[in-house]
């Protein structure tokens, strides 16, 4: 078991309060891309982070803005680096991220129910309130009106990570992050 200092909790608590930039109602701690803060003295910080998929253009925006609040805080040498194991899923996403997505209007991802890679589906484009089955996944609720009627518009949205779909009930379009 690794040991963290209150010092390294204190900057894990710091790293993980910066904003995403690509969905600023989120902190990097609510999407668990920050994976731990290594002290090297009092002055010295190694932070881990693991992007959400392999080529995220967000990683270096991320890197600089922990390193300017980390630097902020007295901390001279900061070095962030890429972690890509264990790879980074929807499953890291906190409650709390959930929450905030649905209230963005974003709907969460669905909660997996097997563990191992998650299937690519090219089936059907509409949802409706039944429960998951092997071959048909959990509905996509609509974070507007919760309905579990919705269709996929677009498999990719405003990033690689989302896709876009609309409520049959509200007719509200809205993204939805992609399980991972």
């Amino acid at each position: 078991m690794v040991t963290v200092t209150p010092l390294e909790a204190e900057l894990l608590e710091l790293a993980g309060s910066v904003p995403d930039p690509e969905l600023p109602v989120l902190t990097l701690r609510e999407l668990g891309v920050v994976r731990a803060v290594h002290a090297r003295g009092t002055d010295t910080v190694e932070v881990e982070l693991t992007p959400t998929y392999t080529g995220c253009p967000a990683l270096e925006a991320m890197s600089l803005d922990i390193e300017r609040i980390l630097r902020e805080h007295g901390v001279r040498e900061v070095t962030v680096r890429t972690v890509l194991a264990p790879a980074w899923t929807t499953d890291d996403i906190t409650e709390e991220g959930r929450r905030k997505l649905r209230e963005y209007g974003i709907a969460p991802p669905r909660a997996r129910t097997s563990s191992g890679p998650v299937p690519v589906e090219l089936g059907t484009t509409r949802t409706r309130g039944t429960p998951p089955t092997e071959d048909e996944p959990a509905p996509v609720p609509c974070p507007h009106c919760g309905s579990t009627e919705t269709e996929l518009l677009s498999r990719f949205s405003s990033t690689a990570c989302k896709a876009l779909r609309r409520c049959l009930a509200c007719r509200e379009p809205f993204d939805h992050f992609k399980e991972l």
